[in-house]
């Protein structure tokens, strides 16, 4: 039996199997079908679907599994606009755990109660706040594709709360502690790759790509342009390559305290000295910080260990690397420099990140300036 078709709802029917069927016309002159027990069911279904297909948010891709899409996401889509080590990194989120944990649910019938569910069982195997934040995010950028697509009506992940990220304590050095190491590093071969560290902030892939053609010694100016970045083990070739910036705020100049002048002048006469014992052997890549024979430093061997080192020499704690950055836009901000400044020199894409890492001096700004502002009005 064929039921009545209702102006602009579409065709309602029953099926030889008693069961209700709505039609409702989508682009490319395809049909999408609504099933339900009763009339009322499907004609409250159709209603749905033809108000989002008003709102352009009717779901008219084909049915696939939420690893289906996520792999091709990532390998046909998203690998094109994203560095090497950042697809490294996405693409064992998606191996390892998302696809396991989420990948065999049906794409359109994602849940929040799936993906809450993931994220529970993933605290619970020991992963932490911010490790399971990142799948987050990810999974959150796939489902916008997703949506786009119209494979889905909304993301999902808009409906469920992420672990709160836990707050990272940097270690920066204090005033002390930097003339400490500085002294025992002074005369190292490093030396002044660890002073151009403190003095300007920057990443250590950004000092490994550092080339004497950005350094404008006369002007006192260096320009970050590369970095030098790991070759992830999936993707052809080895060892490590010259890349962009993370980001386009990363491409920055940074004047230059006139005492990193004399120290990269006094560098630049070591590596030459170096070159000439070297002869044949030497490589020329124009690196300010190399081998023995001009090749790029090892950012493990020739610079994590050596650090290593020089901090047990020098009586201080273990840091990291990045912690030198840390200290370096402390001492900046302690010595009351506008944080967008600070913000311009380490390369942050927005102030808000310059603000939120080094929020813990902050106060001591604050309290300077009620007490500047308590003496203007007491006047």
């Amino acid at each position: 039996m064929v039921a009545k078709r209702g102006r602009g709802e579409g065709s309602i029917y029953q099926r030889k199997d008693g069961r209700w069927t709505a039609e409702i016309s989508v682009e490319g002159g395809k049909s999408k079908f609504l099933y339900g027990k009763t009339r009322k069911e499907v004609q409250e279904k159709l209603k749905v679907a033809l108000y989002e297909q008003q709102k352009g948010m009717l779901v008219t891709g084909p049915q696939q599994k939420v690893g289906q899409f996520l792999t091709h996401w990532l390998e046909d889509v998203h690998k094109q606009s994203i560095r090497s080590r950042t697809y490294e990194r996405y693409e064992e989120i998606v191996r390892l755990h998302l696809v396991p944990g989420i990948g065999h649910h049906q794409l359109q019938k994602l849940s929040p109660q799936h993906i809450q569910s993931f994220y529970k069982k993933k605290l619970e195997e020991g992963l932490s706040n911010t490790t399971v934040i990142s799948f987050h995010n990810i999974l959150h950028k796939a489902l916008e594709t997703a949506v786009r697509w119209n494979l889905i009506g909304r993301n999902t992940c808009d409906l469920v709360s992420p672990p709160r990220r836990k707050r990272f304590e940097i270690q920066p050095l204090t005033m002390q502690q930097i003339h400490q190491f500085l002294a025992v590093a002074h005369g190292h071969r490093q030396e002044a790759l660890f002073i151009l560290a403190l003095a300007t902030g920057m990443r250590r892939g950004e000092l490994l790509g550092l080339k004497w053609q950005d350094i404008d010694m006369n002007r006192g100016v260096l320009q970050v342009r590369r970095i030098l970045s790991r070759i992830p083990s999936k993707l052809p070739g080895k060892g490590f390559e010259e890349a962009e910036p993370k980001t386009e705020r990363g491409r920055r100049s940074i004047v230059l305290p006139p005492f990193t002048i004399e120290v990269l002048k006094q560098h630049r006469i070591r590596q030459l000295e170096a070159k000439l014992k070297a002869g044949l052997d030497w490589q020329e890549h124009d690196y300010v910080f190399c081998t023995s024979i001009g090749t790029h430093l090892n950012p493990t061997r020739d610079v994590l260990a050596v650090l290593k080192s020089l901090l047990v020499e020098a009586g201080l704690p273990h840091i990291r690397f990045h912690d030198l950055r840390h200290s370096s836009a402390t001492m900046l901000l302690g010595m009351k420099v506008h944080p967008k400044i600070v913000q311009e020199i380490l390369g942050h894409s927005q102030i808000s990140i310059t603000m939120d890492i080094y929020s813990h001096v902050l106060p001591t700004m604050q309290e300077e300036a009620m007490n500047k502002l308590n003496d203007a009005l007491q006047q």
